[in-house]
């Protein structure tokens, strides 16, 4: 029992630290007004790698012989420690899958940043229709915020680009 009660210590400070890195990760981002599209592809995948370390971690054999003696003992700690693990293996897929959905418009961001307004026009369709076929099928980037996001740091870039036209011009 005395190891048990150890053991549920260090699980507990375990839940705390990862409850502590799901309610920072919700957090109201601070980006600059006029930000574009290639810095929401960085921090999916930012998100992507830290979740997918702390997955590791949960994963490794040192967490798995804690848990495993825990279930012997019956812990209550692992029902929260479940909960949560469930909580990471969610956001983990949650950040995956916008990367591998904004990588499809990865091949849009150079024409974005670097054409004249004319050529960037030229894009503008298969872009919007890549941006139309995200929110049809994918099923964390579907929301109207999330839309929204992209939607103003596409529309920044365009703003960027037309200012740096007109200035060289």
């Amino acid at each position: 029992t005395e190891v048990t009660e150890k053991l549920e210590e260090v699980v507990m400070i375990w839940i705390k630290q990862i409850r502590q890195v799901l309610v920072e990760s919700e957090q109201m981002r601070r980006e600059a007004d006029d930000i574009g599209p290639s810095a929401e592809l960085e921090h999916w995948k930012t998100r992507m790698s830290s979740f997918n370390s702390l997955l590791d971690e949960i994963k490794s054999s040192r967490v798995k012989k804690i848990i495993s003696i825990l279930q012997a003992a019956r812990s209550k700690t692992l029902k929260q420690w479940k909960e949560l693990d469930g909580n990471i293996t969610i956001v983990a897929n949650e950040a995956k899958d916008n990367v591998r959905y904004l990588y499809t418009l990865d091949k849009f961001f150079g024409p974005l940043a670097k054409a004249s307004p004319v050529t960037m026009m030229e894009h503008v369709p298969s872009l919007m229709n890549t941006v139309c076929m995200i929110y049809c099928t994918s099923p964390y980037y579907n929301t109207s915020e999330r839309m929204t996001s992209l939607l103003l740091k596409i529309t920044n870039q365009m703003i960027n680009t037309c200012k740096t036209y007109l200035c060289e011009g």
